[in-house]
């Protein structure tokens, strides 16, 4: 089974690499002296930034969350979330807006720095590294909160008797025992990065997939996208490859009988009026900013008209589609994740690792791949929601996976095996032993591939039948003209449609009891 989905997974892939092999030489030859050299460092250098700043962000504010006990903590807890809603082109949009030439931002640095004062431009390396930090910071947030909610503070307390200061305790016992959990959300997030299109293209920063954009609907070259995206995938692998080595020298299994939870330190006023402060300027310019901007445009958009009951159709296929490609995602994963966790055989391991290239292919190619493959092999499939659905399931089954497979290396395999000697099979030792251990980060998994899905924008542009818009198709298209307040009651809509799904990840404690 999990070759098989493995296989189907890839079969968009195969097609790229086929693409792009069969290219002529002289189509390499060009693309490595114009585009290829700039391209890579723009990728590599934007994933760096974005990452290293995610995790300042996520780690830091997890942290605070978890083991400090501050007024308005529940509140916080919750609120850092929140910017998951928020698609990267949405947020790209809005900064046009704020720090563009003539924006408000500029307008209020002049009146300190005289007329001539300028801030930097949204489109630059600058902007595009602030919109994918705050967009995805709570990647790394949400794995290291889960991780410290689990954490055993009887570690720290072995090291605190052996005379290890609370630095150094952080330092040697706390962090490398999240190090799992902190390396999963880091390369959610590097994955994130590569692959995104909706961002850098209004922003007008230059990488792989932007370029891979162009070469589709400005020359009509696919032999050069598909050039391109090859090279977009085998950076993609050899990082996977690093961090599958990593993460194999990183398993930690909780062995001893006594757990016991960090209690939260309490803060004084002092204390609370800095953390506070911090979390309301990352939550301000991340979500709570643009969130008001976008109610701004849209009551000024009711007022003139331009919202009527066809908003209804496109919650109902937003919602539709997200919702069976995060349910589907959910059970093709399980196995694979599985699998490569309790028997990992390089088969197994293969598999998985297969399951990861439909994530970093570039949605624009991929949606191409997938369309000539349902022409050839169902067309009676093709031109229906089905082949957006098995797109949204190549794209984004790898951020489930991300979190299936820590929460299944945290549940030591001598539970299963206790359980396997008292008679019960595989199936049913998974359902009543591994699955209420796991189902944290199972339920993590389905809500953040959902609100991938709900997000997607080019595999959509390009593959939805015909009058099948969604609210993300409904952005760009208004967006893309400029039309800001035209495009911000479908971006409204996707925030206000993504926060029950958003808000489900921390009404409860999803720890095993």
């Amino acid at each position: 089974m999990a070759l098989g989905v493995a296989g189907v997974i890839c079969a968009p892939l195969m097609y790229i690499v086929y693409l792009a092999l069969s290219a002529d030489s002289s189509v390499w030859s060009r693309l490595w002296n114009t585009r290829i050299p700039e391209l890579l460092f723009n990728t590599v250098s934007l994933a760096v930034s974005v990452s290293a700043g995610t995790f300042v962000l996520g780690v830091s504010l997890a942290w605070l969350v978890v083991r400090y006990n501050f007024l308005g903590r529940q509140v916080w807890e919750w609120a850092l979330v929140l910017p998951l809603a928020m698609p990267t082109y949405v947020l790209a949009y809005v900064y046009t807006y704020l720090l563009g030439a003539g924006g408000p931002v500029e307008q209020a640095w002049q009146i300190w720095a005289g007329p001539e004062g300028r801030v930097f431009s949204p489109h630059s390396y600058a902007g595009a590294t602030l919109v994918m930090t705050l967009d995805t910071f709570p990647f790394v947030y949400l794995l290291t909160r889960a991780a410290l909610l689990n954490f055993n503070l009887s570690y720290e307390e072995v090291a605190r008797v052996c005379g290890a200061s609370r630095l150094r305790r952080m330092l040697t016992v706390t962090l490398p025992l999240l190090r799992p959990a902190i390396v999963a959300g880091l390369s959610l997030v590097i994955l994130y990065v590569v692959s995104d299109f909706g961002a850098v293209s209004l922003l007008r920063f230059q990488t792989f997939t932007y370029a891979v954009y162009q070469q589709i609907t400005g020359r009509y070259d696919q032999t050069a996208a598909g050039v391109l995206s090859l090279l977009l995938v085998l950076f993609a692998l050899i990082f996977l490859v690093i961090e599958r080595w990593f993460r194999e020298r990183s398993r930690f299994y909780q062995t001893t009988g006594r757990y016991r939870v960090p209690a939260r330190k309490p803060c004084g006023p002092l204390g609370t009026g800095l953390i506070t402060l911090y979390m309301v300027v990352v939550f301000g310019i991340a979500f709570g900013l643009p969130a008001l901007l976008l109610i701004h445009w849209s009551v000024s958009a009711v007022a003139e008209g331009a919202v009527d009951v066809r908003f209804l159709g496109f919650m109902r296929n937003s919602v539709f589609l997200s919702g069976l490609a995060a349910t589907f995602a959910l059970l093709i994963g399980t196995p694979l994740a599985y699998l490569a966790s309790r028997w990992p055989s390089r088969l197994n391991v293969l598999c998985l690792q297969a399951a990861y290239a439909g994530y970093v292919l570039p949605g624009p190619v991929g949606a191409l791949a997938l369309l000539v493959l349902f022409s050839h092999l169902a067309p009676f499939w093709y031109g229906t929601a089905v082949v957006l659905i098995v797109a949204y399931i190549v794209h984004f089954l790898p951020a489930g996976l991300q979190t299936m497979e820590p929460a299944l290396q945290q549940v030591t395999p001598n539970l299963e095996e206790a359980a396997r000697s008292l008679g019960l099979g595989p199936v049913r030792t998974f359902r009543e032993t591994t699955l209420p251990l796991v189902q944290g980060g199972f339920v993590a998994a389905w809500v953040l591939m959902f609100l991938q899905c709900m997000k997607e924008l080019p595999a959509t542009l390009l593959l939805r039948p015909v009058g099948f818009d969604t609210l993300a198709v409904r952005v760009w298209l208004e967006a893309s003209e400029e039309y800001y307040k035209l495009a911000a009651p479908s971006a409204l809509l996707i925030v206000i449609m993504t926060l029950p799904a958003l808000l489900l990840l921390v009404s409860k404690d999803w720890r095993a009891a």
